[in-house]
């Protein structure tokens, strides 16, 4: 065996007949134009076996007693990249000295380094192989990819058996490290789905996460969703490869100024390709490890209980969870929303964006299956159903919970189907810097922004829906406002929008660089400017959605695009735009629409017998209920209310205190959602007024309730048999456990002033919430005030409701005593509802579940 210091003199082995062995034929594989891809890079590793493996023939002997060459790593999985390093286990049985074993390593190690590879290498026996992959995570993953190169091929079968027997074993305590190790580096690195110049290797969604994820399928515990995730893995491979041959250096970063010659060695068109590629993989990759991670932290939580004692916790048996209704058709199921045993989804079609609102809302994860099944299932008419247009509003200003709950459907192609237009820009890399996002997560990200913004308008479904669609045409040459107001037109009738509704999200994806643009560029003392400004705009409601629009669309770009000077500039444009639209002639209000015969004869029937009539029916989706007396707001110029989902449920009941509280409790406590609902006041026999409340309604889960048990417990409610407020907060003790993952942006009461001449209005926005109404109604009595009318609607999880109040005179309110009232009924809604000392318990209509109603 030669000493080794003589390694420089030592040629290397050939391959084969090849002449100038090893390095000239690496050379010529890597120049061959024929073998690319996966192809190459195992053709790469059967060539460096075979020059290891005679490297170890000459530096052992014969047979190579006693000693076994391993890759492991990379390597071992057969996958060398041009550039990649070397990474080698030799192993011995012990019997060998010190000095025997220092120069067969040399042998090996030092012609490695001779060709200029990298190299990581190591010397140990199979039990000290085994210690120190119990001491170190790294070198237990690298030997679970252990691959026998020459040698005693026993020993090798020894270590990969002990490896994969340890690492099984180990996994519920090891696994719980690997994962802080990925988000560690995630955190380091950045998400490769959104950098200009992304760690191949390193980021998350890169090929660091996917080899973790083959240890997590190692382990037995769990498994990655298989969809895709092989080919993600070979193109950044591919794109790697690119790379390494391309700069000519052992680098996983992929450069702004190499990703034209990468494209180009790949044969993709340009840059822009390659990044849109890498980040679909990337996405890809991340989105399974999501999903991966998720079931090894159910199996992780479900091994930690004693199985004795699972079998003690009540309504559980092993392995199964506690399911808690979320919707309708929709149950929480150990930290996932997933689908109810008695979901149909090849009879719902807007059961995939219930499932996907409910699990945003509730700060839930949508399981893989429960979309799968959902994608399977006849896709949305063209226009949408309203609940189908309600559901997405939901899931919009939900928050940051939307995030995940979007990328779960985009992962799983369903996005696709609902929105074909978010094809083009999806994945879409933005080159300027100042851009955070890709533009298609730049979208979600507005929405995200604009959720928290929607009590600042009249109209949060058109904001979150304008959000949403912004930016959709920089998947289009020309100007992207321009081709995006097209788009937003077309995606806004198929929602299911009307036509005034439609103009004002196509003006809004139009002009949403407008105001930044003209407040930071422009003369704000130039009346020209401002003129502009407003015919553009063209009314105080858009004005106010797209003022809103910008500032979410700034926050969701970076930290640069926005600031208290360009805020500043855009509030001060505003305030000057609304003051020039104020001076134009106030539209006519509509009028009150006569009650119809229905409304006559419930209201003629309450007045006789002096007791609540109620009718509950389905309802035609026509248009919006009738309203008593119409609100002129400052909100977006629209034809009417988008129509609201559910049945109609009129109540007819004598004038008397706490009518309106009193029947919206037993709404909430029957579990019915309030959607739409108005009140006016009716004196058919002229014995006095009679209170009509028409409502549309609709069950959180399961069937609506009776109409008798309905008005019985209405009876009830009035003469205070019926304890509501603690029916209530019996209630929210039981949803108190599940808390939403993202807080919901604080209730703004305000007064309408103009508004109307013989009542003041009282404006509530507020997080549409279990009770809602109850506690605005019990507010309002509590200041003494008489409700004339009330327009309540709900926009997705947003309720925008208004109140006619006037003194007990019936007179308007003066302004101290209007805005006192407005402040007492915003402190009502901040403050949880408080549980009472006593409070009945009864059987309940539905199971228990964590609801979402203005009622």
């Amino acid at each position: 065996m030669t000493d080794s210091a003589d390694h420089t003199a030592s040629p290397a082995a050939p391959t084969g007949d090849a002449p100038g062995g090893y390095p000239a034929a690496r050379l010529r594989l890597l120049q061959q134009d024929t073998a690319t891809g996966p192809d190459r890079r195992a053709a790469l590793a059967r060539l460096t076996d075979d020059w290891l493996a005679a490297l170890l023939a000459r530096a052992a002997g014969p047979g190579t007693p006693g000693t076994a060459l391993v890759a492991v790593g990379g390597y071992g999985r057969g996958e060398l990249s041009p550039r990649s390093d070397l990474d080698l286990l030799l192993l011995h049985d012990g019997r060998a000295t010190t000095g025997h074993l220092a120069a067969l390593a040399d042998r090996l190690w030092y012609p490695v380094w001779d060709l200029g590879l990298d190299l990581d290498h190591a010397v140990r026996t199979p039990a000290e192989a085994r210690r120190a992959a119990r001491d170190d995570l790294k070198v237990q993953l690298g030997l679970l990819d252990a691959r026998h190169l020459a040698g005693d091929p026993e020993l090798t079968a020894a270590v990969r058996t002990a490896a994969y027997a340890d690492w099984r074993a180990s996994a519920p305590r090891r696994l719980p490290e690997l994962r802080e190790l990925c988000q560690e580096r995630a955190a380091r690195q950045g998400e490769l789905q959104y950098l200009l110049e992304p760690d191949l290797k390193e980021a998350r969604g890169g090929l660091r996460d996917a080899t973790a994820l083959r240890a997590i399928a190692a382990s037995w515990l769990a498994d990655a969703p298989r969809g895709g995730l092989e080919a993600a893995r070979t193109r950044l491979l591919d794109t790697r490869d690119a790379l390494h041959l391309t700069t000519g250096r052992a680098t996983d970063r992929l450069s702004l100024q190499e990703q034209d010659q990468v494209a180009g060695a790949l044969g993709l068109l340009d840059a822009d390709t390659l990044l849109r590629r890498t980040y679909e993989s990337a996405r890809t990759i991340a989105y399974a490890a999501d999903v991966t991670w998720r079931e090894v932290g159910r199996v992780l939580r479900a091994r930690s209980v004693k199985p004795v004692l699972r079998g003690l916790l009540p309504g559980r048996t092993a392995g199964r969870g506690e399911r808690s209704p979320l919707a309708d058709g929709v149950v929480e199921l150990d930290g996932e929303a997933v689908l109810a045993r008695t979901a149909r989804p090849e009879r719902d079609p807007v059961l995939l964006l219930r499932a996907a609102a409910a699990a945003a809302q509730a700060g839930l994860p949508l399981a893989t299956h429960a979309i799968r099944r959902c994608a399977a299932a006849a896709p949305l008419p063209a226009p949408w159903p309203a609940e189908a247009r309600e559901q997405l509003v939901t899931l919009l200003g939900a928050g940051a919970p939307t995030v995940p709950v979007w990328e779960a459907l985009e992962a799983e192609g369903v996005l696709a189907r609902l929105l074909p237009d978010w094809e083009r820009v999806r994945c879409r890399p933005q080159r300027n810097p100042v851009h955070t996002w890709t533009v298609d997560r730049h979208l979600v990200e507005t929405a995200v922004r604009a959720a928290a913004l929607t009590r600042r308008v009249h109209r949060p479904d058109l904001l979150l829906v304008a959000a949403l669609l912004h930016d959709i045409g920089k998947g289009w040459p020309g100007d992207h406002a321009v081709a995006g107001e097209t788009i937003a037109r077309d995606v806004a009738a198929r929602l299911g929008f009307g036509p005034g509704d439609t103009a004002v999200i196509a003006a809004l994806v139009r002009h949403h660089l407008l105001l930044v643009e003209t407040a930071t560029r422009r003369d704000l003392d130039d009346p020209e400017t401002v003129g502009a400004v407003a015919d553009a705009v063209g009314s105080t409601g858009t004005l106010e959605l797209l003022h809103a629009l910008t500032e979410a669309d700034a926050l969701a770009t970076g930290p640069a695009a926005w600031s208290s000077w360009r805020a500043g500039l855009v509030a001060a444009l505003v305030q000057r735009v609304a003051d020039r639209l104020a001076g134009e002639p106030a539209p006519e209000a509509r009028g009150t629409d006569a009650p119809t015969a229905e409304q006559e004869r419930l209201a003629v029937e309450a007045g006789r017998t002096g007791g609540p009539v109620l009718t509950l029916r389905p309802r035609p989706e026509t248009g919006p209920p009738d309203t008593a007396e119409p609100i002129e707001p400052t909100g977006a110029a629209t034809d009417t209310d988008p129509e609201p989902v559910g049945v109609e449920l009129l109540i007819a009941v004598p004038d008397q205190p706490g009518v309106l509280p009193a029947a919206a409790g037993v709404l909430a406590v029957h579990r019915l959602t309030v959607r739409a609902a108005d009140l006016r006041t009716l004196d058919p026999l002229g014995h006095g007024p009679v209170l009509l409340l028409s409502w549309r309604v609709a069950a959180e889960y399961g069937s609506l309730p009776e109409a008798g048990r309905l008005r019985a417990d209405l009876v009830r409610a009035l003469d205070g048999s019926l304890d509501v407020p603690g029916r209530l907060a019996e209630r929210e003790r039981a949803y108190a456990r599940r808390a939403r993952a993202a807080a919901a942006p604080p209730p703004r009461v305000t007064v309408a002033a103009g508004s109307s001449r013989t009542a003041t209005v009282i404006e509530v926005r507020a997080q549409d919430a279990h009770g809602l109404l109850h506690r605005i109604g019990r507010a309002l009595d509590a200041a003494g005030v008489a409700v004339r009318s009330a327009h309540i609607s709900t926009l997705g999880a947003n309720a925008v409701d208004a109140f006619y109040v006037t003194d007990p005179d019936g007179q308007p309110l003066p302004d101290p005593e209007a805005h006192k009232v407005a402040r007492t009924v915003e402190d009502a809604l901040q403050i949880p509802p408080a549980p009472t000392p006593e409070t009945t318990p009864t059987a309940p209509s539905a199971p228990t579940a964590s609801p979402s109603a203005n009622a």
